[in-house]
């Protein structure tokens, strides 16, 4: 009987710096599931922004190098580990974090960041709920205490968290503006959710608009803040509480039963274009839905 298949190919991250960084490796040990960990075999993971700024060295959050990055996986239930009761072998699950990294084969990740996967959705749009939709529900409700009848808009809307933000609060009874750099994406906003869209390279589209989310420096004037008794909240999946972070899978599994949440798949890379893909996720000229690896 042939030997059990001990090692994976995963993305390897030796030193912090651009995309060059990313290492695919074929001989990487497949881990084991210890005590509340679950063995995933994975079929898609997501590739997130923020995934890049860790790699670059540049982010409040270094993980120890060696690494392999990624953080939202979609697959197969491989084996689990002791005290693992709600998961078992060949279930159909989605993560909101991994342990060993989910640009991989495989992934250990802990059973309270595992989540069934419903029929309804594919393992890519599987890999696409985690980071984008976890923070779309936190941005929405647990910081901007958004509630039905307010408006939203939100900036860079045909992206992953963008499109989830969309589903999210047109949902829940928001009303529901969004941008997006082009045509294609304009479109794509509307059909998820938004009332309206705006094509935010136009000149003075800003002057309609409130922004969420940035990715460089901006100047604020507090004292235009005290005039319209505004708020400016940051935001971070990472700071999440486990009691907040239950009420958002809570929120988000039902909207998969309900099926108001659909993840809008974009881009799709095998593991050895991973390098491109973190090129493109922060140069590309329009995000359209979300950005995935497939092993």
């Amino acid at each position: 009987m042939a030997a059990t298949r001990s090692v994976m190919r995963a993305v390897r991250v030796f030193e912090f710096g651009g995309p060059e960084v990313l290492k695919l490796q074929s001989d990487v040990l497949i881990p084991h599931p210890k005590e509340d960990q679950v063995l995933i075999k994975v079929h898609a993971c997501g590739v997130n922004p923020v995934e890049t700024y860790i790699r670059s060295g540049n982010y409040a959050r270094k993980p120890a190098l060696p690494y392999t990055p990624g953080s939202d996986v979609a697959g197969v239930v491989e084996g689990v580990g002791e005290h693992v009761t709600a998961f078992k072998k060949g279930d159909r699950v989605f993560t909101i974090g991994t342990i060993s990294g989910g640009y991989a084969d495989y992934a250990v990740a802990a059973a309270n960041r595992v989540f069934p996967l419903s029929g309804k959705l594919d393992f890519r749009q599987g890999a696409a709920i985690g980071i984008p939709y976890f923070t779309a529900y936190r941005a929405l409700f647990q910081k901007g205490r958004a509630k039905a009848g307010e408006s939203v808009l939100v900036h860079g809307a045909s992206g992953g968290v963008g499109i989830a933000t969309c589903q999210i609060a047109r949902a829940c009874g928001l009303k529901v503006l969004g941008t997006s750099g082009t045509e294609e994406g304009m479109n794509m906003v509307l059909r998820n959710g938004a009332h309206q869209a705006f094509n935010h390279r136009e000149a003075n589209y800003i002057d309609k608009i409130k922004v969420v989310g940035c990715r460089g420096p901006i100047e604020i004037n507090p004292r235009d803040t005290m005039s319209k008794e505004s708020s400016i909240i940051g935001v971070s999946l990472f700071l999440a509480t486990e009691e907040e972070r239950r009420e958002c899978a809570t929120a988000l599994l039902d909207g998969i039963e309900a099926g108001w949440l659909k993840p809008i798949v974009g881009s799709e890379y095998p593991l050895e274009k991973v390098v491109k893909a973190h090129e493109d996720i922060i140069h590309s000229s329009g995000a359209r839905g979300k950005m995935v690896l497939l092993p």
